[in-house]
């Protein structure tokens, strides 16, 4: 017989650690505050609520499961089929074993996910509970907003990840009332409930932030995430579900009509006149590159809706920095893990400059020259041989000497004497996001400071295409992507298929954490994310003594080194068993206790 413990999401909340309103990233105990003393004082107010950004999304800290700064920080296979990581040790731990579908990994991330949620909604209801404690005022007013958007944003990473939860707007103890409990919401009520607390938020948050509020959320920022429930309510995945599970989805196909919701909350943000696409001045290759990476180098740019906000000076030991650059690095440039490594799966994506893909008759692909005529974004996000970064040519292919033996180039060569440095498996290494001149030493205190962009503008154009294509308006789909190619100096489409728009997502939201959800809310998950289905590709390129290179795919990820495994139960995570019992709810399916 099992021991009774109390679930995870009741317990109390322990020492906060928050952050003061002139430093956002600075982490100090509060010692056991009386909260009245909490509801009156301005600036612990401010800090009461810092767990909430700081627990909705560890922006570039989390990109796989072994970068950790402490307890909580959680692994999601944001990069999908697009990334995959060259360092050989990752795959014998936590990241390893949840690319292999281990039950025992993935329900323990859950259950700290979901206690993590829990506990920041229970933190939430608590504040909202007291508003009338609350000196009336502008910050009375933003904390209100705040606390709405928050509520609706947990809801929804909950939502995504478990299907529907316990909708849970009052705090309670079960030590104390232990007859209390909840039942799991429907699919429906869950979408309907972020919307409207997504909506109400937005009556109290300004249409911008002022200098000192940047970072917080606004009216477009709540708008877009009312909008993003129901857009995530159109998934496929989600329709037709059986009567006996009406948390997982719905029981007929109610896409049509989420995407119309979605496309009512866009307008709503359309309508502010408050975001934009960042521009790329120049028309050169060099100056259209420069450009576009720097659109994800740009802190709360006009393109920004919502991003993470990483402290400016990047100390990684105290503050909220991180380590992007130096775990992306090439050999060349002293970096020795050399994880997101692009996929040949990824580059084959980018079509030709006159708009064709690589496949395609009349493309102008020269197998012999890959690299040559691509799509601007594809020298803006991938390093590939013979691309040049902070003056350096990347050296990423091997040479014949005169003995007949391969000689590795300089970015295929280990930097360091450590025994875990490795170089790019794939013959690709990451651009997007990086910053060029950034220093990588043996220092890593300081670290990168570039924001983790949420949602920007192009994602929402690209939401935006695919509403009008599903709903019989192919022409308006078609405006959406142009508009998006306009700036990368692109050919425009004359017209579009699906295809057209899934291929324009995937190359302009590259790497970015949308690519892993679009394969669950697609029901795709299953195929892309396995290796036996959908081998990830890398590519060997090899200088012959007489000049001429051969290129060889290779697989670097597939059905027989390092087996990835998406099965049909990880579409929704288990909920953690002690709540399971105690509100005697149904667990998602084909999950069992460990």
């Amino acid at each position: 017989m099992k021991k009774y413990i109390l679930p995870l999401f009741f317990l109390p909340l322990g020492g906060l650690f928050l952050t003061s309103c002139n430093d956002w990233f600075e982490e100090a105990p509060i010692n056991k505050l009386s909260e009245p003393v909490i509801w009156t004082d301005p600036q612990l107010l401010d800090e009461y609520i810092m767990p909430w950004y700081r627990e909705m999304d560890s922006g570039f800290d989390t990109y796989v499961t072994t970068i950790m700064k402490g307890l909580g920080r959680e692994y999601e296979p944001w990069f999908a089929d697009q990334l995959t990581v060259s360092r050989s040790d990752w795959y014998t731990a936590d990241y390893g074993n949840i690319l292999k579908s281990s039950q025992q990994d993935i329900t323990q991330r859950a259950k700290t996910q979901w206690s993590t949620y829990y506990t920041q909604i229970r933190s939430i209801n608590n504040l909202l509970e007291h508003l009338d404690d609350i000196p009336d005022g502008s910050q009375k007013q933003r904390i209100t907003g705040e606390a709405h958007f928050f509520r609706a944003y947990y809801y929804y990473s909950l939502l995504r990840n478990f299907g529907a939860p316990l909708l849970i707007t009052r705090t309670f103890d079960p030590l104390l009332e232990d007859s209390i409990t909840f039942p799991r919401a429907s699919f429906e009520e869950t979408v309907q409930f972020i919307a409207d607390e997504a909506e109400k938020a937005a009556t109290y948050l300004d249409k911008t932030n002022t200098t000192e509020n940047i970072g917080r959320p606004t009216q477009g920022t709540a708008l877009t995430l009312a909008g993003k429930a129901w857009f995530w309510a159109s998934g496929a995945h989600f329709q037709n579900v059986a009567d006996s599970v009406p948390w997982l989805g719905f029981p007929n196909d109610r896409s049509e009509e989420m995407l119309k919701k979605a496309e009512t909350e866009y307008d709503k943000v359309r309508r502010l006149n408050v975001y934009d696409l960042m521009t790329i001045g120049g028309t050169s290759r060099d100056e259209i590159v420069k450009g576009y990476r720097q659109i994800f180098l740009t802190k709360n740019s006009v393109e920004s809706i919502f991003e993470v906000q990483h402290a400016d000076d990047g100390d990684y030991s105290y503050k909220n920095g991180h380590l992007l650059d130096r775990y992306a690095a090439a050999p060349s440039f002293g970096g020795t893990y050399c994880a997101y490594v692009p996929t040949h799966n990824h580059v084959n994506e980018y079509c030709m400059m006159n708009g064709k893909r690589i496949d395609e008759s009349g493309s102008g692909y020269d197998a012999q020259h890959p690299y040559d005529g691509r799509d601007y974004r594809f020298y803006a996000n991938i390093l590939y041989d013979s691309a040049t970064w902070n003056g350096h040519v990347m050296d990423i292919h091997y040479t014949i000497d005169d003995n007949g033996k391969e000689v590795a180039g300089a970015d295929l060569t280990k930097y360091g004497s450590s025994t875990t440095a490795c170089v790019t498996k794939t013959g690709y290494y990451m651009a997007k996001f990086l910053n060029e001149k950034q220093n990588i030493d043996y220092d890593e205190t300081y670290a990168s400071s570039q924001n983790c962009i949420i949602w920007r503008w192009a994602e929402i154009l690209l939401d935006y295409a695919e509403i009008y294509y599903k709903t019989q308006r192919p022409d308006l789909a078609k405006d959406m992507l142009n508009e998006i190619r306009r700036r990368v100096h692109m050919p425009e489409y004359e017209s579009v298929t699906w295809d057209d728009i899934m291929n324009e997502r995937r190359v302009e939201m590259a790497f970015e954490k949308t690519t892993y959800w679009d394969l669950l809310r697609y029901g795709t998950a299953e195929k892309i994310m396995t290796g036996k289905t959908h081998p990830l590709y890398g590519i060997k390129i090899v200088m012959q003594r007489d000049g001429t290179r051969s290129y060889n795919t290779k697989v670097v990820n597939g059905q027989n080194t390092n087996t990835r495994y998406f099965r049909t139960r990880q579409y929704f995570k288990p909920i953690a068993w002690d709540d399971v019992r105690y509100h005697g709810i149904q667990q998602n399916p084909e999950w069992i206790e460990m």
